[in-house]
Order: C-alpha cells, then sequence, then structure tokens
C-alpha cells in the first residue's frame, strides 16, 4: 500500500523543483506567444508554412519538458507526467515535419490529439502541485487544451485560414497562461521540500 506521506513528499518535492526550473516553463509560454503571433501575423499562408511552424513549437516545447523531466529524475523526483508529454510533443512535431504534403484535415486531427492528450497530461500533473505553486493556473491551461481538442474533432473540415486562427488564438491563450504559472513559480524558488530541510538539519 502506498503512504499517503509518501505521496504527499514526491508533491512537494516536484514543486520545489519546477520552482526552480520556473525559467522552463517561461519559455515554453513565450514559445507558445510565438507561434501565435506568427499565425496571426500570417494568416494567408501556405499550409506547408503552418505545419513547418507547428511542427517546430511542438518540437521545441517537448524538448523542455523532456528538461524538466531529467532534471527531476536526477534528483528522484516525479517525471513520468513530463516526460510523457515531452516525449509525445516531439513526436507529433516530427511526424508533422516529415510529412509536409499532410492535408487540413489531417493536420486538424493530429492537432486535436496533441492538445487532447497535453492537455488531459496537464491536468493530471496540475493536481501535483500545491494550490501556492500553480495548481489551478496550470489545471486552467490542461481544461483549455482539452476544449481546443475537442473543437477541433467536432470540426475537422474547417478551413486552413480558419483552423490558422484557432491555432493562434489557442498559441496565445496558452503562452500568457504558461508564463503567468512561471512567474507565480518564480516566487517559490530556492525553496526546499520538507523531507530536503529535515535531511539538512
Amino acid at each position: 500500500m502506498i503512504k499517503i506521506g509518501s505521496i504527499s513528499s514526491r508533491g512537494d518535492a516536484m514543486n520545489a523543483m519546477l520552482a526552480d526550473n520556473w525559467w522552463a516553463v517561461g519559455l515554453r509560454g513565450v514559445l507558445a506567444v510565438l507561434l501565435g503571433v506568427a499565425a496571426f501575423a500570417v494568416p494567408g499562408a501556405a499550409m506547408l508554412a503552418l505545419v513547418l511552424v507547428f511542427a517546430a513549437y511542438s518540437v521545441a516545447d517537448g524538448v523542455l519538458n523532456i528538461v524538466l523531466a531529467v532534471r527531476g529524475a536526477r534528483k528522484g523526483e516525479r517525471w513520468g507526467l513530463l516526460l510523457l508529454n515531452g516525449l509525445f510533443g516531439v513526436l507529433v512535431g516530427v511526424l508533422a515535419a516529415i510529412w509536409p504534403g499532410i492535408t487540413v484535415i489531417a493536420f486538424v486531427l493530429m492537432v486535436g490529439a496533441w492538445a487532447l492528450i497535453s492537455g488531459g497530461l496537464m491536468l493530471g500533473a496540475a493536481f501535483t502541485l500545491k494550490i501556492s505553486h500553480g495548481r489551478w493556473i496550470l489545471a486552467v491551461g490542461g481544461v483549455v487544451s482539452l476544449i481546443y481538442g475537442v473543437l477541433l474533432f467536432a470540426a475537422p473540415l474547417i478551413g486552413a485560414l480558419v483552423l490558422t486562427w484557432w491555432l493562434a488564438a489557442y498559441a496565445l491563450v496558452m503562452g500568457v497562461i504558461l508564463i503567468g504559472w512561471a512567474f507565480r513559480l518564480r516566487k517559490h524558488r530556492g525553496e526546499r521540500a520538507p523531507e530536503q530541510v529535515a535531511a539538512s538539519a
């Protein structure tokens, strides 16, 4: 049986790790904002350009999640959700990059699946956070991602222009959420989990 105390201590360690690496969360937000701005700036761009921009963002975002997972693993902290999210992001980005002739419908479904899975993983991760470390901020991000994914699957026949606007709006909203979460985490950088404090006493 898993003891509640051990779950709590692992959660505390994850909170401390994320706070110490708030910059990676913030960088994810900046990348999302850049994706949104790029999509809004060239709404009439060719499908290939939109796919490549999304691919670059997805790979970069995935790599940052993997970095967080590796840093957490080195400290013996929970890293599974971060790694899974990172690997999935990289996989989706690579698939998009090597499939330049992807149709609008296929791309909509790919982005929809990415948003649903990412949103689910964000919600799962949110409940390992303390409220003071931005639990509800991350939960809102997860819900936004899930809603976006559902909308894409509900309307897969949207045109490239509409898809561009939707992707831009989603990216900007998620970017703002991630940057807000990063600044919340930054307030707690340098704090240590209770077991770490006890060990050093």
